[in-house]
């Protein structure tokens, strides 16, 4: 399985919105608000690394309120 981190940039005011989007999406394993430099981390999986891809594509980008993301994929040892 393929994890992935996603620290996320809101529109101003959108904060919630998302969150409320992201909460609601299967691949969305984990979604916290953060004070600093992102507003959000969402923790998602993927059965693979093309699916994970796929729903970074496809599904974060067409989230209203998503203004910038940072991909942090996971590696096993």
């Amino acid at each position: 399985m393929g994890t992935a981190f996603i620290l996320i940039k809101t529109v101003p005011g959108m904060e919630r919105d998302v969150y409320l989007t992201l909460s609601d999406l299967e691949c969305v394993l984990e979604v916290h608000v953060l004070y600093g430099e992102h507003d959000l981390i969402a923790r998602i999986g993927a059965k693979n690394s093309s699916e994970l891809a796929t729903i970074l594509l496809s599904t974060f980008r067409t989230i209203k309120g998503i203004r910038d993301t940072e991909t942090l994929i996971t590696v096993d040892y």
